[in-house]
């Protein structure tokens, strides 16, 4: 069943499917999901600077006692909170003998290593230096120059988004044999939602695709019309658009429909390789929901509550996409991928 067009401002968010199609009758989206369409979307999206920014965790991840690491392209990283509660990141191995960091306490905003009891409050000391960081209050950014390679940037390249004090929070974070692009990828091709996921997703139409620019000033997005599954017959129609604002990132925004204006942030942090060559990735997906409808206040309020499912359903999706990407990477690796 194809939508009739964008859902309207002012309905209700739910709808009735009137008549469901099964899911091998759906129609099918091979054919518009050209490969030189998506390679070249993800070509324009490798080329947009990052500033040497890298999304390590959540904010709600890191505690007031321990902190949070995160091993980005091999080099080991560790954040913490300073004394006056301001976000500190830098080498995750200590300069002395080289004790992991991450798993040495915090007290009082110092960091103790835990081998011999050196203290780093944030500062440059004993050949410890700290790297660029920021939290935007969804996500932590550490800033690895040596790693990223650009122009470096004071501040990363944050999506805009909901106000996070009023809006539903989840973070999903999970890891694939893969790399960055294959993740980006993913979710650079819209057409396989309803097919890949129709637990999830139905009566999925891409509307418009990118258009060739220099993708840097033109508009470069996917549109799509698309109905979230709630249960049974019931959805939630809405309009969407997919960006990729830099090279491990893709942003997902509904632009008509129910929670108009929230976003979905999927940033791909490349964890570096295992012991059998093969590279890992992070994927570190960030729910900002918001609503203009009077209940949603509520469910605002119950956040705590449905964080956790927030984050099931992201982990339900991811554990195909990360199938989806790891398959992409085996094909390239050998020379075997089609497109």
């Amino acid at each position: 069943m194809t939508p009739a067009g964008p859902p309207g401002r002012g309905r209700l968010p739910l709808r009735l499917r009137r008549a469901p199609v099964a899911w091998e009758r759906q129609r099918p989206t091979w054919r518009e999901a050209r490969p030189a369409l998506i390679a070249d979307a993800l070509k324009r999206a490798q080329a947009r600077p990052s500033g040497n920014w890298y999304v390590v965790g959540a904010s709600r991840d890191l505690r007031a006692d321990r902190p949070l690491a995160r091993t980005v392209e091999g080099h080991e990283v560790v954040l913490w909170r300073d004394r006056s509660g301001d976000l500190v990141a830098g080498p995750g191995v200590c300069p002395h003998l080289g004790a992991p960091l991450r798993d040495s306490p915090v007290r009082c905003g110092t960091l103790v290593c835990h081998w011999h009891g050196l203290a780093l409050d944030g500062a440059p000391f004993a050949g410890w230096e700290p790297w660029p960081a920021h939290d935007d209050g969804v996500l932590l950014w550490a800033r690895l120059d040596a790693v990223g390679g650009e122009e470096p940037t004071p501040l990363p390249p944050v999506p805009v988004r909901p106000d996070p004090g009023r809006a539903l929070v989840a973070v999903y974070t999970g890891s694939g044999r893969c790399e960055p692009e294959d993740v980006v990828a993913n979710r650079l091709d819209p057409w396989h939602g309803a097919w890949f996921h129709p637990y999830s997703f139905v009566d999925l139409t891409v509307v418009d695709t990118p258009r060739p620019t220099d993708g840097r000033s033109a508009p470069d997005a996917f549109t799509v019309d698309v109905s979230f599954k709630v249960a049974g017959r019931l959805v939630v129609p809405v309009r969407t658009e997919f960006t990729a604002p830099g090279p491990r990132t893709v942003v997902m925004r509904i632009t008509d429909g129910e929670g108009e204006g929230s976003v979905v942030e999927t940033h791909a942090t490349p964890l570096g390789t295992d012991a059998t060559g093969t590279p890992r990735t992070a994927v570190v997906e960030a729910v900002v929901a918001a609503s203009g409808r009077p209940g949603f206040a509520l469910a605002r309020r119950a956040g705590p509550l449905l964080a956790p499912l927030v984050r099931q359903a992201a982990g339900r999706l991811w554990r195909d996409d990360l199938a989806y990407a790891e398959r992409r990477w085996s094909l390239r690796s050998t020379g075997r991928f089609p497109g």
